[in-house]
């Protein structure tokens, strides 16, 4: 099959083809290896797991974001597309920066807030099944920057929060150990935050894990509502 790889050299974008032999259980991922190794030394892609686990392969395959190492080449029409990810800088052929993608992530506070741990003697904070259901899905989220990569918000403003930051808020917000989720709310109520979300749902048709990004800024944006309310009650 031929591989039409889209390459940076630091100064100018290009395309470059390459033939590759491939059958049946061969991943996208395994041909980038096989152009690496057996043709072209040069190129550059980000991996680890190969387990669909990490989301570090995460790329556009044929215009569309996904996991190098799930995405089966038989399965492709041919000549296969291959492309760095949008919305982000692009550092050399299919690797773009993560910087800022995680630094907003880190802004809402991704971690159980409580006034009463204690470090030297740690104790379990008991969550019922019903409870653990309501943020659970959220939970799965792999950080793979596919949601980042197609959000008009996100291509538009570059304040803006982005998909998966808000699905971690809202995981924490939603989780009943929690009890920092004023504090969340407080910053994913900024301007540029959770009401610049266009509600284009593209973030949850790409999401690789189906954890529904723009189903959690739905539910993000009703506890926000419901807290601005409470605050407008004696």
């Amino acid at each position: 099959m031929i591989f039409k790889i889209k390459r940076f050299d630091g100064k100018n974008f290009y395309f470059q083809d390459f033939e590759v032999p491939v059958k049946k259980g061969l991943t996208v991922l395994d041909c980038l290896f096989y152009i690496r190794d057996c043709i072209d030394s040069s190129l550059s892609f980000r991996m680890s797991c190969r387990m669909g686990i990490c989301g570090s392969c995460a790329v556009r395959i044929n215009g569309k974001p996904a996991l190098a190492c799930e995405t089966q080449v038989v399965n492709l029409k041919e000549p296969v597309k291959i492309e760095p990810l949008d919305n982000f800088k692009v550092l050399k052929d299919l690797v773009v920066e993560f910087d800022d993608f995680f630094l907003k992530h880190k802004a809402v506070k991704p971690y159980i807030i409580r006034n009463d741990l204690n470090y030297k003697n740690p104790v379990e904070f008991i969550q019922k099944p019903e409870e653990l259901k309501k943020y659970y899905d959220f939970s799965l989220c792999i950080k793979c920057g596919a949601c980042y990569s197609v959000c008009p918000a996100a291509a538009t403003n570059e304040k803006y929060l982005g998909p998966a930051a808000l699905v971690a808020a809202y995981r924490f917000v939603a989780d009943s150990r929690d009890r920092g989720a004023r504090e969340r709310l407080e910053i994913v109520m900024d301007d540029h935050c959770l009401w610049r979300c266009h509600s284009a749902m593209a973030c949850s048709e790409v999401c690789p894990k189906k954890i529904e990004p723009a189903k959690a800024i739905q539910l993000l944006r009703r506890k926000t509502v419901l807290e601005a309310i409470r605050r407008l009650i004696p």
